[in-house]
């Protein structure tokens, strides 16, 4: 598995959130899956380690992957 932080610039704010997905998939990948899921929902969740965050979509002026590490699963 791989974790993704994905850094949100909102009007006012930076929110960060954590995704994990399969070993395989790229971060450009994620970034489009992401992109798409703004255009269909008003609102999305973001979950991070402070905890999770409700994020209007029309709010969010940058999407970045800014880190990307891979999870040992035992």
């Amino acid at each position: 598995m791989k974790e993704f932080t994905v850094c949100y610039t909102l009007d006012s704010d930076i929110k960060r959130g954590k995704l994990v997905k399969e070993l395989n998939v790229k971060a450009e990948d994620v970034l489009q899956e992401i992109l798409k899921h703004m255009e269909r929902n008003e609102y999305f969740v973001v979950d991070s380690n402070e905890g999770s965050y409700i994020i209007n979509a029309a709010l969010v002026r940058y999407v970045r992957i800014v880190g990307e590490k891979e999870l040992v699963c035992m």
